[in-house]
This record gives C-alpha cells, structure tokens and sequence, in this order.
C-alpha cells in the first residue's frame, strides 16, 4: 500500500481501506511528512514551498481554493499520492519543499470498460461522493472518460485569543462550509501510426459552495479583568468557482529510443464571490451600542495559456533530456466593498480596489543521467528560467476630506538557473547510497502582491506586498536504501527571503496579516521508513524528524525573529488479512509541536483510524466500512508573538467520521491502460488563487 523509494513516496490510496470516505486534504494531513496549519497551508519536511500536482500538472488553485478543492475531492477519485522530494529539471523549478502529485484514478485496461463507485460519510453532517468512469478503445482510437459528484457539509470550529496593549480579543468562530462539486474529464487519443499519437484532454471543475462563520468576540479590559463588550459577527459567502483546462498533444517515439512530447494548453477560471459581513455591538445584557454591515462582490478571472515541448534520445550510452516551455498567465480581481443601510447601500471607493497581474515565463533545460560504470549511476541537469510580471492595483484613498485616485504599479523581469544533480552508488543492490543536489525557486503568489487591504473582520485585516520577492532554496539530500526496504534520507536546505505571513497591528486595537520576506530558513530533515510484511500481516512505518530555524530583522526589539523547533511526524498502519474476501487497517499518525508560516508555534496533533473491507460480487465489487479520528484527539493549536501582540489559534473539524463505500468494477479487463499525459500549463497554475484565499473572500 506504501512504496518507498530513493526519490518519492507513493501512498497508494485506491488500496487502503481507512482512505475511504476522506477528501483528499484530509489524505494529505495523514500522509508521511506533510503539515497543514490552521489556514490549510501545506507544508513538507518543515518547508512551505510545496508544489502540489494534479495528474502530473501543478494544481490550478491555491491558499482557500486549493483547500477548498481538495476538500471536494473525495478518496474515491484518487489512485495514489505521489511525495516527490527530489525532481529533476524536468519539472518546473518552484517548490523548495518538492512535489505532491495526486494521481487520479484511471481504466487500467482497454476495450469497454468502467467503474462505478458510491459512498458516504457521517460526521456532524452527512457528506456523499459518486463517480462513473469510462474508456473505449479500438485500433485506432481511444476514448476516455470519468465524471463525479460530490455533496456535502463540513464544520470546523476556530478560537482566536489575541492580547494587544490592554485588550484581549477572544473570539469563538463555527464555520459550516457547504460544498456543491460536478468534475469532469473526456479525451481521446489518435493512433496515426506505430511511431506517432494525436491526443485531446478536456478537464473540468464546477463548485458551488458557500461558507458561513459565526461566533462572538468578547473585548476583555485586561486590567480590571472586566469584559467590556460583545462584536457578534456573522460572515456568509457564496462562490461559485468554475475552472476548465483544454490540451491538445503530440507524441512520437521510435524503436530507438527517441521520444518527442509536445503539448499546448488554455485554461480559465471564472471566480464569483459573494460575501455578507453584519457587524453588532453589544453591552453584556445584549443591549446593542452600534453596527456595521458589509456586502463584499469580488469577481475574478484568470486565462493561462501554455506551450511546452519535450525530447529525450539515447546518447552515449545514457539518456539526454532536452525541451522548453512558454507560460503566460493573466488575472484580473474587481474587489468592491458596500455599506449597507437600511435604505441600501453604498460603494465604499476606498475600500475597493481592481488588481490586474500579468506574468510570462520562458523555460529551457536539458538533462543527462548514466550508468558511468557498474555501481555508479549519475543524473545532471540545469533549467533556465526567465520572468517578466507586471502588477497594478488601482483605486481611491482619502487625502484630507477628498479622494483621490491612486495606482500601484510594479514591473519585474528577472533570468535564474537551477542546477540539479545526484549520485547513485548502486554496486550492491541491497545497499544503495544517492547523494543529491538541486536549487529551486517559489514565486509570491498573484494575490500576495496586491497591497491592497482585504477586511476580514471589523478587527481583523489582510494586505498584501508590492515588495515580496522569490524565494530561493539550495538543498543537499543523502538516501540509503537497504534491501530494498529500509530507506533513509538526510536533506538539508538553506533557504533566502522566505515568505512568512505576518501579523502587525494597526490603530493600537486593530491588527493586519501579511506576507514578507524573512531573511532565511535552514532546515535538516531526517525520514526513516520501513515496510514488513508476513503472510496475512502487513506493517508500514515511517518517522519524519526536522530541525528548523527562522531568522530576520524587521526593526528590533519586538520586530526581531529567531525561532528553532526540532519537530516529528510519526505514522504506522497495520493490515490484517481475515480470509473470505474480508481484510482489516488500523494506522496511527503522531505529529509534533512545530512551526507554521516562521511564526507560530503549533502544538501537537494525533489520529487514530479502522476500518474493514470484503470483496463481494466474484471480486468486482469491494465494501468499505471506517471510522476516522476514533479518540478525537485531531485538534490543532497555536501562539505566536510579534510586535508585542501574543496571539493563540484553536480549532478542530469534525470527530469521529464514520464511512461507507461501495465499488464495482465492469467490462474488458485485459488490455493495456489509455495514455497519461501531462499538461504544459504548469507552475502558474499554482499561484492563480493564492494569498491565504484573498481572492474569492
């Protein structure tokens, strides 16, 4: 169910039964190494810079909608995921942290056939999932197909305790998301001869989803211990979020060995956010002082455009790897904010904002791995990449008693290289030693550079940065694989100008979060894994430790960060086979304090999950029944301090989850899998929607 290798981890999801019933974030939260904070950031090996992949194609989405993507993603749509830890210049060069590849699940075979498959989940509320897949193949042709449904609430609940002068903050937040997802892909591919393939991939994500938060925030006048009023603050959004990528590809490869891949792509986005903020003050006997009500419509649309071409040959006596690629992404986010009265309402022109960013980048590379001699494997390569962004934020500020427009312009071009290397000593192959080298780069997300400021709540800001710059990461890695078995790695990164999200304060009582450079991050993980297997019992074990530290200097004093954690992720899972057709899991995860974002610091987490599985109808058909989270124990916590401001999260979604799942597998089982391609759009698609989801609020 785990493979373990020099380079990745494959947690094979189509096969573990306590996967059922889960979206695939809450895969990612338990699988070997990965963190997610309190904002659904993803983190790997104590690294932020993760590059998350759909099908071998960075994620169109990230910051909320990512989230919010994964979380309508059920367990049901997905084969494995792949903890790619070391990539090659193939890949795009972002992500400091590496790559997780979620592989959807496809037809193994050609000729007719298909799957069908149902489920449902039992938390607070009651989520269902439903999917059909379907291919077709002749001489000539292969058609290719899948379609899935998922509906369903969740509910979270978050507590924010933020101590600032002599006022305590405490706020107490129910957020209900509901979520409405249709996804869809077709294709087909065109054999024009033995040598040659034409290919047509349409892919597709409609959700409909809204979110409602509500809880009370109680100002508490510290030195008389005296709670002095009451913000009740209900916050509803509505989205609608639809998404479509279309490829079209080319693919020759002789008897020789020579390969070519060329693929072109367009994708779009059309984001439709509709957001209700009332704001009541009140004495203690409820008794209401004043209101503030919002109405916020931030409608966002995003078109990527992609180009990208791949070649590989034999060549003296090893593979050479040479190709390119040109990426265009445009965005466009029209944020308006209204006062609502009783008569109506009112533009707020100083609080609204449109931000257009356009970014082009242009890729080569070339790459070279051979067995120099027997035990000695190498693997070279060097990417180039060459960005031009352009960003403007336009609107009104008040000057005085008037106001005035303002825009906020920035031009960036800038041409990197990112070298990547290893060594295999493989003479033993029980014994295999691979030492390895690579610099990779994570852009600041669209978002992040609007330094326009986003209210969240009446006390509560974000903005982001027109001064946020990449951040660049050299990493050292060192993996032993001992009968094919044990695997051990030792990685060490040196990271500049990381990005950290920071909270600062604004007229004494109100505070803000943004993103800024921290001077640097070191990081020195060590992952120890090992499966066992003996007749109808099977054992995986993987322990992940980190060492982290964050330094920088915003001004001294309070405005001074130096913070270390040694951190550790634990995870086993125990499968028992008990004969006619039934099989029995239970796994375990343990993660330790760590350090989310380089400011706060979490406490520890764990989970405890079972469940059953019986193979019914001649093996076609497959019955799962688990529990998630049977302690309750998955809660997350955080504090941080900054600018004299102590600030505490807690939270906790919805425990125990109790799932049931039904599959069924039909048609001609025999023939080979259809053809996986992968898209040019690549790490653009990354950052369309990032910036802790500011975009769709």
């Amino acid at each position: 169910m785990i493979e373990v290798r020099a380079d990745k981890t494959i947690l094979n999801v189509e096969g573990t039964i306590n996967a059922v019933g889960n979206d695939a974030m809450e895969l990612l939260r338990k699988s070997p190494g990965i963190m997610i904070d309190k904002d659904d950031n993803i983190s790997l090996a104590g690294k932020n810079g993760v590059q998350v992949y759909i099908d071998g194609k960075p994620s169109p989405l990230s910051g909320t909608d990512l989230a919010n993507f994964l979380k309508s993603m059920q367990s049901s749509q997905i084969e494995a995921i792949e903890i790619i830890t070391n990539p090659s210049a193939k890949y795009e060069a972002a992500g400091n942290a590496g790559i997780i590849n979620i592989r959807l699940k496809k037809n193994r075979s050609f000729g007719a056939n298909g799957s069908f498959n149902a489920g449902i989940t039992q938390g607070k509320y009651a989520k269902g999932t439903t999917g059909l897949n379907l291919n077709y193949r002749n001489k000539k042709l292969n058609l290719f197909g899948n379609y899935n449904y998922n509906k369903g609430t969740n509910q979270m609940w978050f507590n924010m305790r933020r101590e600032q002068f002599d006022t305590l903050f405490d706020q107490k937040n129910q957020m209900k998301f509901r979520y409405n997802t249709h996804s869809f892909k077709a294709g087909m591919d065109y054999f024009i001869n033995a040598n040659s393939t034409l290919g047509a991939v349409v892919t597709g994500n409609l959700a409909t989803n809204d979110m409602n938060t509500a809880g009370p925030m109680y100002f508490v006048y510290q030195p008389a211990a005296t709670t002095v009023k009451i913000l009740d603050a209900t916050n509803h959004n509505d989205t609608k979020r639809n998404n479509v990528n279309t490829n079209i590809n080319y693919r020759y490869a002789n008897k020789k060995g020579s390969e070519l891949n060329l693929d072109g792509d367009y994708g779009f986005f059309h984001i439709r956010s509709d957001q209700f903020q009332p704001n009541y003050y009140k004495y203690l006997n409820g008794a209401e002082i004043s209101r503030v009500i919002y109405s916020m419509l931030s409608p966002t649309d995003i078109d990527l455009f992609s180009f990208k071409a791949d070649y590989e040959k034999n060549y003296k006596g090893g593979r050479l790897g040479i190709g390119g690629k040109i990426g265009i992404v445009s965005t466009d986010n029209d944020f308006k904010r209204y006062d609502v009265y009783s008569a109506g309402k009112q533009l707020d022109t100083s609080k609204s904002n449109r931000f257009k960013y356009d970014e082009n980048i242009n890729a080569l590379y070339l790459s070279y791995n051979k067995q120099v001699k027997k035990g000695l494997m190498i693997q070279l390569g060097l990417r180039a990449e060459n960005t031009h962004s352009e960003g403007k934020s336009t609107g009104f500020k008040k000057a005085g008693n008037v106001y005035v427009n303002y825009d906020s312009s920035f031009k960036r071009t800038y041409t990197d290289l990112f070298p990547t290397a290893s060594i295999t000593f493989n003479k033993k192959p029980t014994s295999q030693w691979t030492i390895s080298f690579s610099r990779r780069i994570d852009r600041p997300a669209y978002q992040d550079l609007n330094p326009f400021e986003f209210k969240l709540n009446e006390y509560t800001y974000m903005k982001g940065n027109t001064q946020l710059r990449p951040q660049y990461t050299n990493s050292f890695g060192l993996t032993h694989v001992y009968k094919f078995r044990l695997t051990t790695t030792l990685n060490y990164s040196h990271v500049n100008d990381i990005f950290a999200q920071i909270p600062d304060t604004i007229d004494k009582t109100k505070g803000f979060m943004t993103k800024k450079n921290l001077a640097q991050q070191d990081v020195v993980a060590l992952n120890i894994s090992y499966p066992f297997q003996y007749k109808w019992y099977g054992f995986f074990v993987t322990v992940n430790t980190n060492y982290s530290r964050y330094k920088a200097d915003f001004g001294g004093g309070s405005r001074k960060v130096d913070q270390s954690v040694l951190a550790m992720t634990y995870y086993m899972q125990n499968t028992f086979k008990l004969g006619k057709g039934w099989t029995a899991e239970l796994s375990g995860l343990y993660i330790s304090p760590s350090i989310w974002q380089g400011m706060f610091r979490s406490g520890s987490m764990a989970s405890i999950d079972g469940g059953f599985q019986k193979s019914i109808i001649k093996g076609k058909g497959t019955l799962r029944m688990a529990v998630s989270d049977m302690l309750q124990t998955m809660k997350w916590k955080g504090t941080s301090t900054f600018t004299g401001v102590k600030s505490t999260f807690s939270g906790n979604g919805e425990m125990p989850q109790f799932k049931l799942n039904f599959s069924y597998r039909f048609g001609n089982s025999q023939v080979k899998a259809a053809r996986q391609r992968k898209s040019a759009i690549e790490e653009e698609k990354k950052r369309t929607e990032a910036g802790g989801g500011m975009i769709g609020q």
